[in-house]
């Protein structure tokens, strides 16, 4: 007998009244219309909505918000004149008391929905200042009938939102964008077209040092040719306070990756300074560095706190990046490895080590699904490890390896409730149990969340919390 399959009860463009019962991971309200769930961006839990349907799936739709029937509590008036427009931020209309216990839910349901393991200990969301946190800005530059536009991405498009000053960026990158912007229209450099690939300035990227208040400007081109290259040096060093770095970086493919790999020093220096906690760190053009900087310090703080370490312990970071928490953790460790599949990055790490005078680490560049085997072939077994996976979470080879080394605790810090929680299954299977998780607000007035994770193996007697 053919199964019967139920009609969907929307219908694309015709506007419905819904009850929003709860907020997606991305931020947008949720809600169902007869049992069939609707994604409603700018809508939140509690309210009654009216919402005109611009997609139909089999299993969802998402729905444009047109009026709040019934308004939440929480709701509060955008900050930002574009908001609604632009695609940059997606929780402005929450307060942001209500955005830290959002967080933290999101992390409470993907662990409760995804790994169902033993009750861990969720804590409350740290949060931090909610504005002008961002110490990088990257904004597309496009043109409208002549004029430039510099600014973020409208929701779900390439069309540019024209932005005089993003209230979530550090002062300075606001001010190089609308020199830029200013500039660039005066000497009539030619801006970059997606659809035809003419054109010459793709991206204008801004880069602070929150402690040094060090600035670099990099501008991302189609070529390798820039007119009016010195002018446009001139304009910028007379504009912009404390520039001592501006970068041209060439990427000419047909591309939504925002960089290409070949950067050209214009002026200045190669790379800005800034620090976190007691180390100084050189910031490149292409260098990962966290883009808010205070919170960054307490996240490390907590990684140390977790991985409760002593003098004599071994520690393996795995996805280390720049080496950042690389370097926290040899603080209190006899001899820590960092692995980073990034040549880059590994480059940058060892040079930052050098810097700040660290002499017990190793950085190791290669995939983790081949670097972290090859170290328990050579007889590593670190008491402790670290993992700061991308959002994609760690290879199911990785968590294999990890378990085989057997270390007392892991520390797992992640981007993705979702990609945590899975991991935290399997590691929970081979006797990893997740003692407790401490989310952070990383960058307030979006749906992303970061979060600190001790495990502790099962067998092992000491005092797993940091109180």
């Amino acid at each position: 007998m053919a199964r019967v399959t139920e009609a969907i009860p929307v219908v694309k463009n015709a506007v419905y009244t819904i009850d929003i019962t709860g907020l997606g991971s991305s931020g947008e309200g949720v809600g169902k219309y007869q049992n069939f769930t609707v994604f409603v961006p700018q809508a939140l839990p509690g309210e009654t909505v009216q919402v005109k349907i611009i997609l139909v799936k089999k299993n969802y739709a998402i729905g444009k918000l047109i009026e709040v029937i019934k308004s939440s509590v929480d709701r509060i008036e955008p900050s930002c004149p574009v908001y609604y427009p632009c695609g940059g931020c997606q929780l402005q209309h929450l307060s942001y008391e209500a955005q830290l216990r959002l967080k933290q839910q999101q992390v409470r349901d993907a662990i409760d929905r995804i790994a169902k393991i033993p009750a861990v200990e969720i804590h409350p969301t740290i949060g931090t200042e909610p504005w002008h946190y961002r110490n990088k800005m990257q904004f597309p530059v496009g043109s409208v009938d002549g004029q430039v536009l510099v600014g973020c991405y409208a929701q779900r498009t390439h069309a540019i939102v024209d932005t005089e000053q993003c209230i979530i960026q550090h002062p300075a990158n606001n001010r190089i964008a609308a020199q830029v912007k200013k500039i660039i229209g005066q000497l009539g450099i030619p801006v970059y077209d997606e659809t035809t690939r003419q054109g010459v300035i793709r991206h204008v990227i801004g880069r602070v040092g929150t402690a040094t208040q060090d600035v670099m400007v990099v501008l991302v081109t189609a070529g390798r040719e820039l007119p009016h290259k010195e002018q446009l040096i001139a304009e910028l060093t007379a504009n912009i306070p404390n520039l001592v770095s501006i970068v041209q970086n060439i990427n000419s493919s047909a591309t939504n990756v925002i960089m290409g790999k070949t950067s050209v020093v214009l002026w200045g220096q190669e790379t800005i300074t800034d620090r976190l906690g007691p180390f100084t760190f050189a910031i490149s053009a292409r260098s990962f560095f966290q883009v808010n900087t205070k919170q960054a310090e307490r996240l490390y703080q907590q990684a140390l706190d977790y991985a409760q370490l002593s003098a004599d312990d071994t520690v393996i970071d795995a996805y280390c990046g720049t080496g950042t928490i690389t370097l926290f953790l040899a603080q209190q460790a006899k001899f820590v490895y960092g692995v980073e599949y990034v040549q880059e990055a590994i480059d940058d790490a060892i040079i930052n080590a050098k810097t700040n005078n660290v002499t017990n680490v190793q950085f190791l560049a290669g995939d983790a699904t081949q670097v972290l085997p090859a170290l328990y072939r050579q007889g590593v077994r670190p008491q402790v490890i670290v993992l700061d996976p991308p959002r994609a979470g760690c290879d199911r080879k990785v968590l294999d390896t990890i378990v085989a080394m057997n270390p007392q605790r892991i520390v797992y810090v992640s981007c993705n409730p979702a990609s945590l929680a899975r991991d935290l299954a399997i590691l929970n299977e081979a006797n990893y149990i997740a003692r407790e998780i401490q989310p952070f607000d990383m960058f307030p007035q979006t749906y992303h969340v970061e979060t600190v994770t001790l495990l502790q193996r099962k067998d092992t007697t000491k005092c797993c919390t940091t109180g």
